[in-house]
């Protein structure tokens, strides 16, 4: 090939490489075109979009160590210490899924008078931990030090009210199980944060303070000891756990034996009080709320973490869990008596035992786990809040409504008395 037309083909290979290289660079989009592309691209429904809990930004927070916030949500997607129905490792996904009618712009909560996600807090979605499905030993380490690192990190925002509670300088967690045994690593995280015994609000369908030997008395190991049923045994005798606060509440569990020994034998996992699911019937859901906030106090320098194991709920609303118990309460009970806890010192919560598998067509365990994790975030955000929002549905109107009838009263009085 002459001299010249290899040099026109060396130019024309450059040429070319470099359109490439220019159509590869980044343009930068003037403002005005930017702010057309957002009118017009800028919103989600609730069926489009990442499945994040309610359509939050996702971020990996466990590998971006500056990423802060004041309320997380992280998935604990573990499920190898179960004693009955495994799947709950799927939990986490199935929550956000089911969360995705809960968008900012449409999440006004009319009980607290509040939108947790258009108040002063910044909440995240952290993503999910990736704990080992080979070693229950290593898992609840990787647990441990995921909650540790998670919620030892700087908050974003002051809280409106002020540092008025011993919580108020530390974001808090959200955990979506997972089994039920991932509490005992947040416990052992939320203890070593706030060096003391913390409260347990405990809602459940099983007491969770088995000793390990229950489930046999000859094969033992380290490993047995961590299950979904013997968690709080182990924190109780840790020291993890304020045992003259805590309460468990839904109870209708079986016992061991021939006897109630199970609720007498000696021990601290004993400092529980018991509210039983039967309970209801005679006190109501808020004479549920007035047992356990006597019990558990409302003590700005206590502590609580709140534990919800989706097997309150009877099995005809929530029957996607792993070890359902006929005759517990219903959706609507149970939320109206978290509504009614939004005063408590809330530090940290999960949401556990939410098994897809088992769940109907129409998802109801997951639905009611996703407005479970809704109303503790609500009443996360309206503790921070630094004036009266009134509370439960209709509370605010009735009083405008009220005072507004006071008002015509007393001008047909004034006028009478002309």
């Amino acid at each position: 090939m002459p001299a010249w037309k290899s040099l026109v083909s060396l130019l024309a290979l450059a040429g070319s490489a470099a359109s490439c290289a220019h159509h590869g660079d980044a343009e930068v989009v003037p403002e005005h075109e930017r702010e057309e592309l957002l009118k017009k691209w800028d919103q989600e429904w609730s069926f489009t979009g990442i499945a994040s809990f309610a359509h939050l930004k996702p971020v990996k927070c466990l590998i971006e160590p500056t990423e802060n916030y004041d309320i997380a949500v992280i998935g604990a997607p573990f499920d190898t210490a179960v004693s009955y129905r495994p799947g709950a490792r799927f939990g986490p996904r199935a929550i956000r899924a089911a969360s995705a009618r809960q968008m900012a712009g449409t999440s006004y909560n009319t009980r607290a008078g509040i939108n947790p996600y258009k108040s002063w807090a910044k909440i995240t979605d952290c993503g999910d931990i990736p704990i080992t499905p080979f070693d229950n030993g290593l898992a609840e380490r990787q647990m441990y030090e995921a909650f540790l690192e998670l919620g030892s990190r700087k908050t974003v925002n002051k809280a409106p009210k002020g540092e008025n509670t011993i919580g108020s300088g530390h974001p808090k967690l959200v955990t979506l199980g997972g089994d039920h045994s991932v509490a005992l690593p947040a416990l052992r995280a939320l203890h070593k944060i706030y060096q003391k015994p913390i409260t347990v609000l405990h809602f459940d369908a099983h007491l969770d303070t088995w000793n390990p030997v229950r489930y046999s008395a000859y094969w033992q190991s380290e490993q047995t000891q961590f299950n979904h049923g013997s968690f709080f045994h182990k924190a109780s005798r840790e020291g993890l756990i304020c045992n003259a606060t805590s309460a468990h509440a839904g109870l209708r569990t079986r016992l061991t034996g021939v006897d109630a020994g199970d609720y007498t034998n000696p021990g601290p996992e004993q400092g529980f009080i018991r509210i039983h699911a039967d309970d209801i019937d005679d006190l109501g859901p808020m004479g549920v709320v007035d047992t356990i906030i006597q019990r558990t106090g409302l003590d700005p320098e206590q502590p609580v973490y709140l534990s919800v194991d989706i097997d309150v709920l009877d099995p005809s609303t929530a029957p996607g869990t792993g070890t359902p118990e006929p005759g517990g309460w219903t959706t609507r009970e149970f939320i109206r008596i978290l509504r009614g806890l939004e005063k408590l010192n809330l530090v940290g919560a999960d949401i556990v035992e939410v098994s897809p598998a088992y769940d109907n067509k129409g998802e109801t365990t997951a639905l009611a786990a996703a407005q479970v994790a809704f109303e503790i975030i609500t009443s996360m955000v309206k503790a921070g809040v630094d004036e009266d929002l009134g509370g439960w549905y209709g509370h605010l109107m009735d009083s405008a409504v009220v005072g507004e009838a006071e008002a015509e009263a007393e001008d047909k009085v004034a006028k009478d008395e002309l």
